[in-house]
């Protein structure tokens, strides 16, 4: 096992709730497994992960413990709820080559019988004023996408529902809505808006109240609007989110969840349940944009997926085999994730 550092600076910074990002630094991981070199990528995120420095010791502490283990020892030190962007990387890694040992794309090693060839994504607008907001998702529309999510939470509540009204009116009835409030919303806010809403004809809304409110949320869901849990997932076990019934769509980030495998278990068994999965990226580079989307790939009849984010970097691990063309991406259909593990260069 290897772990080579990296840093991609982004476009734009972005700003999160733990500070302001101006590039993703991570560690492309290589593991020799049946014959093959499968590439994985642990790319932490403040707030939603281990930092950088705690990620590049536990990958130091499972290459040490898979010299005398082997990748079953290495899995054990990787605990996806200490350590979840380190054992992403080791994982996707371990996944690559056991598909490329198969001879199948890595959806298929997820379900041999699927066939997927695009999976549908949503184009992502920040906060702005109505007309901004509106002009925003227009140019959205005319490349292509037709389903559009809308952040919320900035501003107050009437603001919002303006941009959403303004928005709809430009746009037509066509288009998808989404919107994501971050946990920004109290329990009346967050009806204020539901209910408006509702006539607006927003799909959902990602985290209206904070991470650890799940009645509130359970309150909520349910109704023409539904509720999407995003942050919750990073300060619940899925399993309580679920038991408790407080959710109507699970917002799954591979990276967060400690690997694409656990993201495809949380995604089937969530449709069990009656819950939609939605598959997202942390702002990652092409090997786990990859990895994301091959976990979406192997879930039959999935909406719109927030992986459309390679265009946050303004360099990347390696040319991207799945840009996105008319709001969808090619799945690609070569063994493993579609990489060739020689082509990643974390310092090209």
């Amino acid at each position: 096992m290897n772990a080579t550092p990296f840093s991609l600076p982004l476009s734009s910074p972005l700003s999160t709730a733990s500070g302001t990002i101006e590039a993703r630094e991570g560690f492309v991981v290589r593991y020799d497994h049946r014959g093959e070199t499968g590439v994985g990528e642990a790319t932490p995120l403040p707030g939603w992960t281990e930092s950088l420095a705690d990620c590049d010791a536990a990958l130091d502490a499972a290459a040490t413990a898979e010299l005398s283990g082997g990748h079953t020892a290495a899995m054990l030190e990787l605990a996806a709820d200490s350590v979840p962007a380190a054992r992403h990387g080791f994982a996707t890694a371990l996944l690559d080559a056991d598909a490329r040992a198969d001879g199948v794309p890595l959806y298929r090693w997820f379900d041999g019988d699927r066939r997927c060839e695009t999976v549908p994504v949503n184009a992502t607008v920040g906060d702005g004023d109505p007309v901004e907001t509106a002009d925003k998702v227009a140019r959205a529309v005319d490349s292509g996408f037709d389903c559009c999510k809308l952040k919320v939470g900035a501003r107050g509540v009437e603001a919002d529902i303006e941009r959403v009204r303004t928005v709809r009116e430009r746009v037509g009835d066509d288009l998808t809505l989404r919107a994501d409030a971050n946990g920004a919303w109290t329990h009346g806010q967050a009806t204020l808006a539901f209910d408006a809403f509702a006539d607006l004809g927003v799909d959902y809304v990602e985290q209206p109240l904070p991470a650890e409110d799940l009645a509130g949320h359970a309150d909520l869901r349910g109704g023409p609007v539904g509720v999407a849990l995003d942050e919750s997932l990073v300060h619940q076990r899925a399993d309580t989110v679920l038991s408790a019934e407080a959710a109507d769509v699970l917002i799954l980030k591979p990276m967060v969840l400690g690997g694409p495998g656990n993201a495809h278990t949380l995604a089937l068994r969530a449709r069990e349940q009656g819950v939609e999965p939605v598959v997202t990226t942390t702002i990652d580079g092409v090997v786990a944009r990859l990895a994301a989307l091959h976990v979406a790939a192997a879930v039959p009849d999935i909406g719109a997926c927030g992986l459309a984010t390679g265009d946050r970097l303004a360099r990347d691990l390696t040319p991207d085999p799945a840009a996105v063309t008319d709001g969808e991406m090619p799945v690609p259909q070569r063994d493993g994730l579609g990489l060739d593990p020689l082509e990643v260069r974390p310092h090209a």
